[in-house]
């Protein structure tokens, strides 16, 4: 319950994506193949949303993932989702383009 509500407030620890990459973490963009291929982040993996199920076998469960899309929302789920299925340490780490410049 603190935890929540330290989040809701800003107050929870500031995750470092950048580090999460450095260390091996996987970027997995979970837009449409038409929005990837309008821009995404060099070495990110294209899974779409819907299609998330059908590539656990690609991903690794004892490696950090992080989570991205146009704008949170997606992401949001693909963490929820990859978590609900055995995968550990999962970020949302929200719009893709945010994303990158907390990477570079």
């Amino acid at each position: 319950m603190i935890q929540a509500i330290k989040k809701m407030l800003g107050l929870a620890p500031t995750i470092n994506f950048k580090e999460i990459v450095q260390q091996g973490g996987a970027i997995i963009d979970v837009r449409t193949k038409a929005e990837y291929e309008q821009g995404h982040i060099k070495g990110s993996m294209n899974i779409p949303l819907n299609n998330l199920s059908n590539h656990y076998a690609k991903l690794k469960k004892d490696k950090p993932i992080i989570t991205c899309c146009a704008s949170g929302m997606r992401s949001a789920q693909a963490k929820n989702i990859l978590k609900a299925n055995g995968f550990n340490e999962v970020y949302n780490g929200g719009g893709w383009s945010g994303l990158q410049n907390k990477i570079r």
